[in-house]
């Protein structure tokens, strides 16, 4: 029996033992389809028909981040994209944003620093590596 991807979203959010909501699931399945991180604007503005107010899509894009099922990805223009399958790889990889498209990539295959050595008294709790540059697509059409 062959499942749905919604099956599929609905099984991952009742694994976290909490309420399984429309909201949810449909926001989950939504990005688990996606190629790429989308911006919340982008999120409502793609899934316009299911009647989601910016409230509650923000709501549920942070309860889908603490529960590790969206990763959320801060842009250089400071603006977060969302992109399904953060429990399969940690936050630990660096995300690559074009200058050109601003399209965010998630680099999970590329080794970071282990430790940054800090001035005494400073104590990390989280590494953001942000990577920019031109994407392979840009490079290639010229200004």
């Amino acid at each position: 029996m062959q499942t749905s991807s919604s099956d599929q979203a609905e099984a991952l959010i009742r694994a976290t033992g909490a309420r399984v909501t429309r909201q949810r699931v449909t926001v989950l399945d939504f990005l688990m389809g996606q190629e790429k991180s989308l911006t919340h604007h982008d999120i409502q503005a793609l899934l316009s028909d299911e009647a989601l107010d910016s409230v509650t899509l923000y709501r549920v894009l942070e309860w889908l981040t603490e529960n590790e099922l969206v990763h959320r990805i801060a842009g250089a223009d400071q603006v977060w994209r969302f992109r399904a399958g953060a429990g399969h790889h940690s936050h630990e990889h660096a995300h690559f944003q074009c200058t050109r498209c601003e399209e965010v990539t998630c680099f999970t295959d590329v080794p970071l620093p282990r430790t940054i050595k800090l001035p005494s008294g400073f104590q990390s709790q989280e590494m953001d590596f942000l990577i920019k540059g031109t994407c392979p697509h840009c490079a290639k059409s010229k200004p």
